[in-house]
């Protein structure tokens, strides 16, 4: 029986889909996972059909982080070189996941810890299921946060939360991560992949220039002095006011009718 794929992809309507399927593991992460994930992003960025994309975990949880079954030494074994998985894997796929000129829709289901968690909050919009979870666990195993999760946590929460949530460890419930603002949305778990569906289908029929302009825009916003945003919107607005999607939107709105956006 040929061996079940570490991570699925499914294309239907606009969406990719991508599901973390190491279920056993918690879909934790190994090399496997990291290069075929990286191959369907490959995929995903070579298909024009494509306009938004939905990440999820198989099983009961998102993603437990590293799979720290690869990461155990003997006693006189030399420690494993983190920081090359971290350069070869991890760094990659976060900046690929930031820079992706598609809208990522991350659907939490149980556990995201670790990596896991910072993967998640990558994404653009994040929706999580009620029992979800969210657990910078690093500092358990004697690590800091990884994958962008020093930088991403003090812009989404704050640095005081951020501390909490870096030196304690502690795991956050989905409620309580959407009132920190940690997380966009929290619904039944079993309407969670239904929503993100949803989701995704209407993000797909969206203008897809102008939300790949947004999701970049929001992104060098917290390095950018006021006068280089400013120059950032006049620049890429004069971009987007040429394109074919602008022009429906306006002649939309004039006619009263809906939009249709063909993402060029």
């Amino acid at each position: 029986m040929a061996q079940e794929q570490p991570v699925l992809l499914d294309r239907a309507d606009g969406v990719a889909t991508l599901t973390l399927n190491r279920p056993d593991k918690i879909n934790s992460f190994n090399v496997a996972m990291h290069e075929v994930l990286a191959a369907h992003l490959d995929t995903i960025e070579g298909d024009a059909t494509i306009r938004s994309v939905v990440l999820t975990g198989a099983g009961r949880g998102f993603c437990a982080g590293q799979d720290l079954s690869d990461r155990a030494t003997a006693p006189g074994e030399a420690p494993p070189d983190l920081g090359a998985t971290i350069s070869t894997y991890y760094n990659p796929l976060l900046r690929r996941l930031r820079r992706l000129p598609l809208p990522i829709i991350a659907a939490v289901n149980g556990i995201a810890a670790g990596a896991g968690a910072n993967i998640a909050l990558a994404a653009d919009i994040v929706i999580a299921g009620r029992s979800a979870k969210f657990s910078q666990a690093f500092c358990r195993v004697g690590l800091l946060p990884d994958c962008g999760g020093t930088w991403i946590l003090p812009r989404l929460v704050g640095q005081a939360r951020a501390a909490g949530l870096a030196l304690l460890g502690d795991v956050l419930p989905a409620e309580t991560a959407l009132a920190w603002g940690l997380i966009w949305k929290v619904v039944d778990d079993d309407k969670l992949l239904d929503e993100a569906a949803t989701l995704g289908r209407h993000l797909a029929k969206q203008p897809t220039a102008a939300l790949a302009a947004i999701k970049q825009a929001l992104l060098v916003s917290s390095t950018n002095t006021l006068d280089e945003q400013l120059d950032l919107e006049r620049d890429e607005q004069q971009r987007l006011g040429r394109t074919a999607d602008y022009r429906e939107g306006v002649n939309a709105f004039l006619n009263k009718r809906p939009a249709r956006f063909q993402g060029r």
